[in-house]
């Protein structure tokens, strides 16, 4: 019975406190690096801007016949853009006064190729963290179907924060917006995976990145505002377009590492529920490696800091 009770509580402790130790620093950084993180994410966002631009512009138009929408303006609203920056959003996301939105077949063939390639960028995401064969083409009803939802879930989490969103960095509703936000992710990484990945290995993803994407999502309100109107000030009309693909390559790069992060935990937890367990001379080897790598690196910047003061000295 004692013993028992006292694996539960290793268990437990280990549950609570694996992320302290550096070796799963270190696999979720070398996750991070085989899926090529930096570079997936600025691809996701590349997707993004060229799918979801025009989709906002036909989308606006098309909800504002029936009832009172504005894309540009919701974004003015929600990020607190003021000047040059929500004069450039609202002329790149708004049509020209007196005109309407139409679509010819072959802008509809571009929307939906532009909206499936972003879409498999994301099912590339779950499938080379979770190391599954590439489907392609193959996964492109489902892909469809993710892009239908995505519009959805931009839908439902506009509302949230047109109600919600009084104060100024919105915490209200972005806090509602985070379990929707963990289903979405949760539903998306099933769905783009075709049902490879099960539910209870994605929970983690799901969980660590609504709770990222909130924290971003409060901190871009903060420092959106200023870099819109930094790049249209510099760029004019185009700066809007650099400040948006800034801003969606932090948003993306909160998903990949949110990506990383929970195939890690998922494996970490599966290890302490089968009972492999390092042993605490294997964990105290690693941090004594970490802080002998770190006192390492602090020396030799000293003496490179010391030999630049030396040659400034005999060189003025």
């Amino acid at each position: 019975m004692g013993s028992t009770a006292g694996t539960k509580r290793e268990r437990l402790t280990r549950t609570l406190t694996f992320w302290l130790r550096p070796a799963f620093a270190l696999r979720v950084v070398n996750r991070f690096q085989k899926i090529v993180g930096f570079d997936r994410s600025m691809a996701l966002a590349s997707s993004a801007l060229t799918a979801l631009i025009p989709l906002a512009v036909l989308g606006g138009a098309f909800l504002s016949s029936f009832v009172d929408y504005d894309a540009a303006e919701r974004i003015i609203r929600r990020y607190g853009l003021t000047g040059k920056g929500a004069d450039a959003v609202n002329s790149l996301l708004s049509p020209a006064e007196g005109t309407g939105v139409s679509v010819s077949a072959l802008g509809v063939v571009f929307l939906t190729i532009s909206a499936l390639s972003f879409a498999r960028a994301a099912q590339r995401l779950f499938e080379q963290t979770w190391e599954l064969k590439p489907l392609s083409v193959r996964n492109t009803r489902n892909g469809l179907m993710w892009i239908l939802a995505l519009g959805a879930y931009a839908a439902v989490t506009g509302w949230l924060q047109a109600f919600l969103g009084g104060d100024r960095l919105g915490l209200a509703a972005t806090l509602c917006e985070a379990p929707l936000t963990a289903a979405f992710l949760l539903w998306s990484g099933r769905v783009l995976s075709a049902k490879r990945i099960d539910w209870l290995s994605l929970l983690p993803f799901g969980v660590i990145g609504a709770a990222l994407t909130a924290a971003y999502s409060l901190g871009a309100t903060v420092y959106l505002p200023g870099l819109f109107n930094s790049y249209t000030e510099r760029f004019g009309a185009f700066g809007a377009v650099f400040a948006m693909i800034s801003a969606l390559f932090s948003a993306m790069l909160v998903i990949v590492a949110s990506a990383a992060l929970g195939r890690e935990v998922h494996e970490e937890l599966t290890r302490i529920r089968e009972g492999d367990r390092p042993s605490d001379h294997e964990v105290r080897q690693q941090w004594d490696t970490i802080v002998e790598q770190a006192r390492s690196r602090w020396r030799t910047a000293r003496e490179q800091v010391s030999h630049r003061r030396s040659k400034d000295r005999d060189h003025p």
